[in-house]
């Protein structure tokens, strides 16, 4: 349950993997009836290029959809693909009735106008949350899919008994993927909402008020304990490379710990969510294919 810290305390840490794991259960229940009624999920991942990073990334999505019993599939396409070729590859997932989640790794070579690929993936089979009509329905809170980090980040909250209601929420970070769709879920659990970016002046005014603070820029530890309010819940969405080579979030960890109630790590605390949720949705997606989501 959801306590505000003593001061001689540390932070609590939110382990996303193993709340994922639990998460994940749900799902596989889920998905279990579904094949017990001869539908399996299936989830198509495209990609484009050779992007090391990006490669890692779709091969543990297809490992999480192993894990929870749903049909994975991966079509690697060169980075000289044209534009015309990825889009016709999305109508043919479209088609496929099989299929019932369709994404597209991002990024994307330069040349492919990423907008109108998003916009081509049918919206019943956006299971990222990422074409237009499931960012708008946030407005209205009848979004068909979350997007995969936002939704995951909830999740979060969900699992630790963090209240929401009433609290101030602080995001810092306006992304499409993360940032606006984060104040909007927050918004629609009657949190008192508030985005910030880097750009923001004063930025320590915002954060310092926040009972939940989500940060997402890119910037590496960029939240210092200095910045946050006494017993805050404080999730940390980024992920950056230092100069040693070691993977930090943008949240001073050393520091933030000090002062928080409770803290995500970096890694191990969002990234096992976001996968998670990609499988939540497809296999939401295949209940609503049939009728019954």
């Amino acid at each position: 349950m959801y306590n505000l810290k003593e001061n001689s305390m540390s932070a609590k840490i939110i382990d996303g993997k193993k709340i994922s794991k639990l998460v994940r259960l749900e799902w596989k229940e889920r998905a279990t009836k579904l094949k017990e009624k001869g539908i399996l999920p299936g989830l198509a991942v495209i990609i484009v290029g050779e992007d090391s990073a990006s490669k890692i990334y779709v091969r543990n999505k297809a490992n999480v959809c192993h894990e929870v019993g749903l049909h994975s599939e991966i079509h690697e396409m060169p980075e000289d693909s044209s534009e015309e070729m990825v889009l016709k590859q999305i109508r043919s997932l479209n088609n496929n009735v099989d299929i019932h989640g369709i994404l597209v790794q991002l990024p994307l070579p330069d040349h492919i106008n990423v907008a109108k690929v998003l916009e081509t993936i049918a919206v019943e089979k956006d299971v990222d949350g990422f074409h237009l009509y499931n960012v708008g329905a946030l407005v209205t809170g009848n979004t068909i899919f979350p997007p995969c980090t936002p939704y995951g980040v909830q999740c979060m909250l969900e699992h630790i008994d963090v209240p929401i209601e009433g609290q101030n929420a602080v995001i810092v970070g306006r992304s499409n993927i993360v940032g606006k769709p984060m104040a909007f879920l927050l918004l629609q659990m009657n949190a008192t909402v508030s985005i910030c970016t880097s750009k923001t002046r004063n930025l320590k005014q915002y954060t310092s008020m926040a009972d939940i603070l989500v940060v997402a820029t890119g910037q590496p530890k960029m939240i210092t304990g200095d910045m946050v309010k006494e017993g805050a819940v404080v999730i940390d969405v980024g992920i950056n490379r230092s100069d040693d080579g070691k993977l930090v979030g943008d949240v001073d960890f050393d520091s933030v710990k000090e002062v928080a109630g409770y803290i995500t790590p970096v890694p191990g605390g969002v990234g096992p969510m976001t996968i998670t949720m990609l499988v939540a949705n497809t296999v939401q997606a295949a209940e609503r294919a049939n009728g019954l989501g």
